[in-house]
């Protein structure tokens, strides 16, 4: 029996993470934001496993509010173009800042 729709976006400056009931209205929203690293001046670099460790934190807040088994689908959406290259092997950014 769903009920909910989970939203997760991992903007520029930190990442929210919002429940909506099927009615639309915002059950639970949370936000968190990470650090900004300046490696040059007009540069600006994020911690991949930063930005996923935040998500993951947001999102145990959140399923220790709700049962995940109303969850009925989840949203994502980043910092558009944005890549991170992921090492298979061990499960970390082959390089752990994204820049900008």
């Amino acid at each position: 029996m769903s009920q909910y729709v989970l939203a997760i976006d991992a903007g520029t400056t930190g990442v929210t993470l919002v429940l909506i009931d099927k009615s639309g209205n915002v059950v639970n929203k949370e936000y968190s934001e990470f650090t900004q690293i300046y490696p040059e001046p007009g540069w600006v670099e994020h911690d991949a496993l930063e930005i996923w460790d935040v998500t993951c934190r947001l999102l145990n807040d959140t399923l220790k509010k709700v049962d995940s088994k109303l969850i009925s689908a989840i949203g994502i959406t980043n910092q558009r173009e944005t890549t991170v290259l992921w090492d298979r092997k061990n499960g970390k950014p082959v390089y752990n800042a994204i820049v900008w």
